[in-house]
């Protein structure tokens, strides 16, 4: 028997860094703060990142087949929450914020990230509200050094 509280409890204290994923399709780009984010493979290089499913940015990455993934400092708290409204809701997310595309994908990348990634999908679970991209890292850079923003030093949850 499933014990729904433990369950909650539990899958809360597994650790996660925040990130804003990157996303475009065609002209159109977006971004949202991502936290189930994995290294996936050293050879090749692996990341694993998992979206909602029923999210634009979601179909933005399906049909795009690429994502970047920017990630953020300790302190920028209020970076990631910029990200993580629905575009619907907050029309352009990059508007306030220095961003570029990167030459891999094409993906926004925030120029005040500790670095990026860029991706493209090598392979997707669907199953559950959630779709699992395996991304191959094709690009990289590092902007600064610093501690990794982490969920947990929000005080957010996301997970049970």
């Amino acid at each position: 028997m499933l014990d729904e509280q433990a369950k909650k409890t539990l899958l809360r204290k597994i650790p996660h860094g925040l990130y804003v994923c990157g996303v475009k399709d065609g002209e159109e780009i977006n971004g949202f703060t991502a936290s189930w984010v994995m290294q996936g493979s050293f050879q090749p290089p692996l990341v694993i990142n998992c979206v909602k499913s029923d999210s634009r940015s979601h179909a933005m990455l399906s049909a795009s087949g690429v994502f970047s993934l920017s990630f953020l400092e300790a302190g920028q708290k209020d970076l990631a929450a910029q990200f993580f409204k629905p575009q619907r809701l907050v029309a352009n997310k990059f508007e306030t914020v220095n961003a570029y595309l990167g030459e891999a994908t094409g993906c926004p990348i925030l120029e005040e990230a500790l670095g990026y990634v860029e991706c493209r999908v090598v392979g997707k679970v669907e199953h559950g509200d959630h779709t699992v991209f395996v991304g191959e890292v094709i690009a990289a850079g590092l902007h600064s050094e610093g501690d990794l923003l982490t969920l947990e030093s929000t005080g957010w949850n996301y997970g049970g």
